[in-house]
């Protein structure tokens, strides 16, 4: 795999960048990550430069160049720049200067000492095939750990040895399984021993930092692969041991599938279902494919085997909905994306018996209601959970999937369903019933939507009477209130 100049897609403004440096007596060169990028033809998100010039003298040749500049990084030595650009988004990018970066053994925050040469620079990075620079504005590639040839046989490699690599930064293994997932690179095996050997060092690094790496993995191109290393290392275990828990104590009569291959396959499965970016799912999607990986981790704690050999999870949903919530707390996900992962994993198993028993529309719209803005990611992980080698069965639930949806489609053409109300509001229940607000007005509420799911839509005037025929079996309709319904009829 070679570079040809000519093949390069770098912006102009790169170029410029680089001719100012080199013409006031510096060194620049494009780093990490963008480099890598070039190879396999991708778009990096990143612009990355390094240099020997210090953080104020990167600021004194590239201020006036740039539209504007923040220096936020400056005690790890980077700068940061935007440019402007016609008919294109402005360019960002961030330059530091050469170092020589070591970890205290004990500390989550790096020890920043500034070197002076590109090579030396380069071992200090994490991986390989990120250890490779492009010199500006002459093109000319520095590759002196074999990055090139590592991107090329599929591996990665750290340039150091990986035990000092994890020890100056224990998230760098967590990389490892990200940069397997995103980009398919198989770990070395001397790179997965010392990831093993090292697990334990994770426990320094924040939470939140963790939980970042964990997205950009869960959202990669083989997710699996990811999930798979960190299992296998130990990493897991620490970071996210509900999933390796799915590796069940051997059944030796076989009596359920592997939950823990199953969960992969159900990952694999809901990302395949991702529309486009215009669709109703965009990928990748956090939300619906770290709920096909924790959809079952309620298993472990509800295996039973029952009398006649039968084994159950009864309520597995349910519990692996809470671990999951626990979980993303501890990681510190936001409210937000907790609440939709944990109510996927509630719901997963609602659709299971549809086929056999039929539901009532109403059933159709309590199912729609609950899942609320998850619904299409609902659809989703359903239709994942579906990993059977029996291809009648297989061909069952998809059939009786297909007419749940064709359902709620033709429900939601009549009712707008995916907004279901009462047909009085709370303004309306507290001048009927002559009340204030509080408790009763939302008992109120509760029982004219569940009059809505079970009936469909109701006239005004048929909602009124209902709920004063509620209002009167209430320990809270007294005399006043009776005088008020009566005033009302």
């Amino acid at each position: 795999m070679e570079l040809v100049p000519d093949t390069l897609q770098l912006d102009p403004a790169v170029l410029e960048l680089g001719q100012l440096f080199v013409d006031a007596g510096y060194e620049l060169s494009l780093v990490g990550g963008p480099v890598r990028d070039l190879f396999l033809a991708r778009t990096s998100p990143d612009m990355d430069f390094t240099t020997n010039a210090t953080p104020d003298q990167i600021l004194a040749v590239a201020r006036d160049w740039a539209d504007a500049n923040w220096d936020v990084g400056r005690a790890f030595g980077t700068i940061g720049f935007r440019k402007k650009r016609r008919n294109q988004p402005a360019l960002m990018i961030e330059i530091t200067t050469y170092r020589a970066e070591a970890y205290d053994p004990d500390s989550r925050k790096p020890v920043v000492a500034f070197g002076d040469n590109l090579e030396a620079d380069l071992e200090r990075r994490d991986f390989r095939v990120n250890a490779m620079a492009l010199r500006l504005p002459s093109l000319d590639l520095v590759d002196p750990y074999g990055g090139a040839a590592d991107l090329a046989a599929g591996i990665l490699r750290t340039p150091a040895s990986p035990e000092m690599s994890f020890s100056d930064d224990p998230l760098r293994m967590m990389r490892a399984a990200r940069f397997a997932s995103q980009l398919g690179l198989a770990v070395h095996p001397d790179v997965a021993a010392a990831m093993t050997a090292m697990a334990e060092r994770i426990t320094i690094i924040s939470a939140e930092r963790v939980r970042d790496e964990l997205v950009k993995l869960i959202c990669g191109a083989h997710p699996r692969a990811g999930i798979d290393l960190l299992v296998c290392t130990g990493l897991a275990a620490i970071v996210l041991p509900e999933v390796p828990a799915l590796k069940l104590e051997t059944d030796e009569h076989h009596r359920h599938k592997d939950v823990y291959q199953h969960s992969l396959t159900v990952l694999e499965q809901a990302a395949a279902l991702e529309t486009g970016p215009d669709g109703p799912v965009p990928g990748p999607d956090f939300v619906l494919r770290f709920a096909a990986l924790m959809h079952d981790v309620g298993k472990p704690a509800t295996r039973r085997f029952e009398l006649g050999g039968a084994v159950s999870f009864r309520h597995h949903e349910a519990v692996g909905a809470k671990l999951t919530a626990k979980r993303m707390r501890t990681l510190r996900f936001d409210n937000d994306t907790i609440k939709a992962v944990s109510r996927l994993v509630e719901l997963h198993m609602r659709f299971f018996g549809y086929g056999d028993s039929g539901w009532t529309d109403s059933a159709v719209r309590r199912y729609v209601t609950d899942a609320g803005p998850v619904l299409e990611r609902l659809h989703r992980l359903t239709r994942s959970d579906v990993t059977t080698r029996n291809q009648r069965k297989a061909d069952r639930l998809s059939f009786a999937y297909d007419d749940l949806e064709e359902r709620i489609e033709a429900l939601a053409a009549q009712e707008e369903l995916d907004a279901i109300r009462p047909d009085l509001d709370g303004a309306a229940i507290m001048e009927l019933l002559g009340i204030k607000p509080g408790p009763v007005v939302g008992r109120a509420y509760k029982h004219l939507l569940e009059l809505r799911m079970e009936n469909g839509p109701m006239a005004p005037a048929e909602a009124r009477d209902s709920l004063l025929a509620w209002w009167t079996g209430q320990p809270e309709s007294g005399a006043a209130s009776t005088n008020r319904v009566e005033e009302q009829a």
